[in-house]
């Protein structure tokens, strides 16, 4: 047989376990300590589209793709069929993004978009694990200055973030791979309920 040898035979599988057993104790820890807080977040969604307003998301890197997933399955859907929920993902648009970064600086990516889609009653979602991110520190004064409410995802403790938002949902970790996964469950868990509510009031 030719191509890259199989491997798997010689490497110890308690590597691995090792790795799920840390993000479930991240997990059991988000449940114990954030369980109420992400409640409290799936009535600020459902009001927010009550009101006929919108989603936003915007983050960098891992989370620029946590942002551009969760604005989808609002948008198309979670697990169930229903009427398409307004979200927008700041993250998509390479003209825009590149145009902003070349003529204002990085940091003004998200914020600029921010200003100009951004009304009062809207929701910004941003995800950070460090929650220094200077583009979203500006996204989040922007957000403030045109009436948006924002809710960060962090850990680390929220970094300067944590300060400039409306609601603070930190992750109690401080690696970034196992703050991203529960980011994203997070969104979910939010996204998933949202979606049966709005499906019980279609029916």
């Amino acid at each position: 047989m030719t191509g890259v040898p199989a491997l798997s035979g010689r490497l110890d599988p308690g590597a691995a376990r090792a790795h799920f057993e840390r993000l479930a104790d991240v997990a059991l820890k988000c449940r114990d300590q954030l369980s109420g807080q992400v409640t409290e977040l799936v009535g600020l969604v459902l009001g927010t589209f009550a009101a006929g307003h919108k989603l936003m998301f915007c983050g960098n890197g891992g989370s620029a793709a946590d942002a551009q997933h969760l604005a989808t399955e609002y948008v198309v859907r979670f697990r169930s069929v229903r009427r398409p929920l307004p979200a927008l993902a700041l993250t998509t648009d390479t003209s825009l993004l590149t145009a902003a970064a070349n003529d204002f600086g990085f940091e003004q990516v998200f914020a600029r978009q921010v200003s100009a889609h951004g009304v009062p009653g809207d929701l910004l979602f941003l995800h950070s694990t460090s929650g220094d991110s200077p583009n979203l520190l500006a996204a989040a004064r922007a957000a403030r200055a045109a009436g948006v409410v924002t809710v960060a995802l962090l850990a680390r403790g929220g970094g300067a973030l944590r300060e400039l938002v409306d609601h603070a949902v930190i992750v109690p970790s401080d690696t970034g791979a196992h703050a991203q996964e529960l980011h994203l469950a997070i969104g979910h868990i939010i996204c998933d309920l949202v979606e049966q509510q709005v499906k019980e009031e279609q029916s």
